[in-house]
């Protein structure tokens, strides 16, 4: 999730980041391959990126012997779904294709964006394919957002979020086509894996069969595990969600104004329906309870997963985002004639007499102007940096009901290689965390073949975020303690920490509580050449970096559609200046 603004996220650990756009190398050689899985190796001390740069001999003696002992490592990973032809993968490609086959501008548009994560991103790199010139400023020296992430003192990676790109992400996944850069996902078994409570260090897994088509692979996935629900449970819950799939995109949108707990109750569908899965849901969606959580967020999900064949299957990014998924995008951007500029953090929306955007002011009082403006920051910086004269219009009046919701992100490292984990993502069904990974199994960059590097979700966080990092950190131990019994103790008197980086976020996605929907606002604002992008805008994803990468395209079409016009008034503008 995302440290931004004014209000930006308390990282209270250590932070190393360059100011300026980089790029980076990475080698590794396909070796081998296993059935129809993709085998990869690399040497270890070569594994992704830069060497680690070991600074504490005594904390980091394992790693300093696998730097002296050649290791090669086969990390295997699950085939690319065929995705390519499902009908919202189609529907985003055409939308895709739609900026490349544009009429090429007669002079192109210079459009200024705040904000260099995923919606600012997707907004520049859409504009640049339909001929434009996007102007790209990022308040922070890393890019990003809520994907962004920084390299410590000893070359390990910590980010914002524990980030996940499923198949039902068309946006997203046309996006990797698009840069050429589809290899970079890690595709895992199409599986759904749940952490047991009642049965410390047991999981339970909705397995979904490749052999049939949806929605009959996930009722099957949902049938065969019996140790979640019990079969009364599973009809009763299959009965009450056939409207949201017969129904589909109206009954969802209908469902905003009730929560999750509320919906469940009216439906009639057991409680611990609720609380053996739709807790765990509900805090991987959105960070917050059941109980405050809009149903159609839910259901949105589902209809997608349901929907989809490979909806629900998931991959990791085979690295740190900025340079494996940003990095791309700005040399793309780059290539088309656009510009990413990193610091520049802006202080003012400066206004023209008739309330129109003239500049955006920055904090080292350079002035930055263009044919047209984009802000695409989280929408609680878009509301701090509101010019006055608009905080009336029921365009923005509205966006005060959208409101960040905070979020933490910890990440362990441990001194020995815990077994009792997978390479996927997992469902902690803790009251204090929601999903964790072993990352130095999943994530290539990552790998480590001695210790284990945990990435966790502490969430819900309202009442933790103004924590110290070692009461989180205790807090955390605790309900590992529980997912690792044989492995992990409170006290550290099993596995102990080599160290530890907590990302705190004190508004990252926007709450989905209900009545939030019509608060959404369009890309289009009633401020001429004035323009919105973010995962908060309208747009029929979730909070989320499908949400974001749509929410940019849309932003792009809007100004791309608003050519003519914007063009015209550039052109009465510089005749102006002229006679002046």
């Amino acid at each position: 999730m995302s440290q931004f603004g004014q209000v930006s996220a308390i990282n209270t650990s250590r932070q190393y980041s360059g100011s300026s756009v980089y790029s980076s190398h990475y080698a590794w050689r396909k070796d081998c391959t296993i059935g129809q899985t993709n085998g990869l190796s690399f040497a270890v001390s070569d594994a992704m990126g830069q060497k680690l740069r070991v600074r504490s001999p005594h904390a980091f003696a394992t790693r300093s012997n696998r730097a002296a002992v050649p290791l090669k490592v086969v990390c295997i990973d699950y085939p690319r779904p065929e995705l390519e032809n499902t009908v919202n993968y189609l529907e985003a490609a055409s939308l895709s294709s739609s900026f490349r086959n544009s009429p090429r501008p007669n002079k192109p548009l210079e459009v200024v964006i705040a904000g260099a994560g995923l919606a600012g991103l997707s907004t520049a790199k859409y504009l640049a394919d339909a001929g434009h010139k996007p102007i790209l400023l990022e308040a922070r020296d890393v890019l990003g957002g809520k994907v962004a992430a920084w390299k410590d003192e000893d070359g390990d990676w910590y980010e914002t979020g524990l980030h996940i790109f499923f198949g039902a992400y068309p946006n997203m996944q046309n996006l990797f086509g698009e840069l050429g850069i589809n290899d970079r996902l890690q595709w895992k078994e199409h599986s759904m894996i749940f952490a047991m409570p009642s049965k410390p260090g047991e999981f339970s897994r909705f397995d979904f069969p490749e052999i049939l088509p949806a929605p009959l692979n996930g009722i099957l996935a949902i049938l065969k595990n019996n140790e979640m629900l019990t079969w009364p449970e599973k009809v009763k819950f299959a009965i009450e969600l056939l409207p949201a799939i017969i129904g589909g995109q109206s009954y969802v949108e209908a469902q905003d104004g009730i929560t999750v707990k509320d919906w469940m109750k009216k439906q009639g569908v057991p409680e611990r329906v609720t609380d053996e899965v739709f807790i765990a849901m509900s805090k991987a969606l959105n960070f917050i309870n059941p109980d405050e959580l809009s149903m159609q967020c839910i259901l949105i999900a589902l209809n997608r997963f349901l929907q989809e064949k490979h909806g629900s299957k998931m991959a990791f990014l085979d690295g740190n985002p900025p340079e494996r998924l940003c990095m791309p995008i700005v040399d793309h951007i780059q290539s088309r004639g656009g510009e990413v500029q990193l610091n520049s953090r802006i202080q003012k929306i400066d206004l023209n007499e008739d309330g129109t955007v003239k500049s955006f002011i920055l904090n080292n009082g350079n002035v930055i102007k263009g044919d047209a403006y984009v802000f695409a920051t989280p929408v609680d910086i878009l509301k701090l940096l509101l010019p006055e004269d608009w905080k009336d219009m029921p365009y923005f009046k509205k966006l005060e009901k959208l409101v960040g919701v905070p979020v933490i992100n910890v990440h362990i490292w441990f001194d020995r290689k815990l077994k009792n984990t997978y390479d996927h993502l997992l469902f902690s069904r803790s009251p204090l965390l929601s999903v964790y990974a072993d990352m130095s199994v999943t994530c290539k960059e990552y790998y480590s073949p001695n210790q284990s590097m945990l990435e966790l979700v502490f969430a819900p966080a309202e009442e933790w975020i103004s924590c110290s990092n070692e009461e989180i950190i205790d807090a955390t131990m605790k309900e590992l303690a529980k997912l690792f019994p044989d492995e992990i103790a409170a006290d550290q008197s099993k596995a102990k920490i080599l160290k530890y980086h907590v990302v705190k976020t004190p508004r990252s996605v926007y709450k989905t509580v209900p009545g939030t929907k019509p608060c959404r606002p369009l890309q289009r604002s009633p401020i001429d050449r004035f323009y919105l992008a973010g995962d908060y805008t309208k747009q029929k994803y979730l909070a989320s970096m499908e949400g974001a990468v749509l929410s940019g395209k849309l932003c792009a079409q809007a100004i791309v559609q608003d050519y003519e016009s914007l063009s015209a008034r550039g052109q009465r503008k510089l005749a102006e200046a002229t006679i002046a």
